[in-house]
């Protein structure tokens, strides 16, 4: 009789869901005997709770980023409120406790901390004994993803692995895996191909331009910099879900035709992995997916508008490992491109470390490694990482 895994997710953002499907996609590609099942779990609590943790972060990183950064340094105290956050959470995700229950699977594998603490808890007092692996989708590791019952971590970088081992989570419950992308990103495809059927243009740089799964940021001011360009460039504005935004770039494309610099206007797509391989560049914030997305496609990274905390995060390790270029004034957003095309040898460089960086597989190596963490009909469970 096959196994029984859980993905659970949270849709505060986009990345989280994303990463979950990435996962859900691995256990068809390995073959795994499992019914496999993502859930988000914020759609089993109630309607408050569920709001202040989807709604209210597109609202703050729309209007609020500053408060969004405050929050996330001010909780980023590792062991020094969990037991409040726990309290408030309890309260607030009981149908989430009651389907576990029901579920009893047999292993779980968490893509935002809130699910991870839930089952935690529920490991503590003995109502749930599978196997947890908690997959960070930032670069960086908050405070708010430490858990004390789990069975193993996957991080994207050696330096997160280290932060964590530092906090005293033990060495061999951590694993370097890179952030869970759709499998389909490491595929290669061939460019000029890609803008065939794309219908893009195969004779200019093409610039792509994403504004996330929301369609959230300036990307007005960022499109209007970049129609600028010195170098020939096709715009290509991934709109995401914001159907006013690409009505509004579509009516420019269209008053643009037969312009130097041409625009391209795309709405919510699941073809990004297409658009990546006909691209040269994209600009865009540093989300842990899409960032994880673009390294696999060695594209490169032109940071705009972080979301201070976790985006603000990414941006560094980028910029510390020569893959990014950051663009804090979207006057300019045009012109450092320009500096970056006159000079071949430095765009080739970022290549290279963003080929480097790149962890294409990392869903298939994260449930390779997690389906080794259920135990053997018979045998004892592991015991759960216990720390305080």
């Amino acid at each position: 009789m096959p196994g029984k895994a859980l993905i659970l997710s949270a849709s505060a953002g986009a990345g989280h869901v994303r990463a979950a499907q990435a996962l859900e996609r691995a256990f068809v590609q390995v073959g795994a005997p499992y019914r496999v099942h993502h859930v988000d779990a914020l759609q089993f609590t109630n309607k408050v709770f569920r709001t202040l943790y989807s709604k209210a972060y597109i609202e703050l990183v729309e209007r609020a980023p500053d408060v969004l950064g405050w929050l996330y340094d001010r909780l980023d105290t590792p062991w020094e409120k969990e037991r409040r956050r726990l309290a408030w959470d309890k309260l607030n995700t009981r149908p989430f406790v009651r389907m576990l229950e029901r579920q009893r699977p047999d292993l779980v594998l968490c893509t935002h901390f809130l699910p991870a603490e839930i089952i935690s808890w529920l490991k503590a007092k003995a109502r749930l004994a599978c196997p947890q692996a908690i997959v960070v989708t930032d670069f960086d590791v908050h405070a708010m993803w430490l858990c004390h019952h789990f069975e193993h971590y996957f991080v994207a970088i050696d330096e997160t692995r280290e932060h964590l081992v530092r906090l005293g989570i033990p060495a061999g419950k951590v694993t370097v895996s890179g952030i869970p992308i759709d499998p389909v990103f490491a595929e290669a495809k061939d460019k000029h191909a890609m803008r065939q059927k794309l219908g893009l243009l195969a004779d200019r740089t093409i610039v792509l331009l994403s504004a996330g799964g929301f369609g959230v940021g300036p990307i007005e001011h960022a499109v209007a910099s970049l129609l600028g360009l010195r170098h020939p460039a096709q715009i290509v504005v991934v709109c995401g879900r914001n159907e006013e935004l690409r009505q509004r770039l579509g009516a420019l494309a269209a008053e643009r035709a037969g312009e130097p610099n041409a625009l391209a206007v795309v709405g919510y797509t699941t073809e990004m992995d297409e658009y990546m391989s006909a691209a040269d560049i994209l600009v865009g914030k540093p989300g842990g997916l899409t960032t994880s997305e673009a390294l696999a496609k060695q594209l490169v990274l032109v940071i705009v508008n972080p979301i201070p905390g976790q985006e603000e995060r990414n941006s560094d390790h980028l910029l510390e490992q020569g893959a990014a270029i950051r663009c804090n004034n979207l006057p300019v957003l045009g012109y450092k491109i320009d500096r970056l095309l006159d000079d071949p040898a430095c765009t080739a460089a970022m290549r290279e470390n963003a080929r480097r960086l790149a962890r294409p597989h990392a869903a298939r190596e994260i449930v390779e490694k997690a389906l080794t963490l259920v135990p053997v009909a018979g045998v004892d469970r592991p015991a759960a990482g216990r720390h305080s």
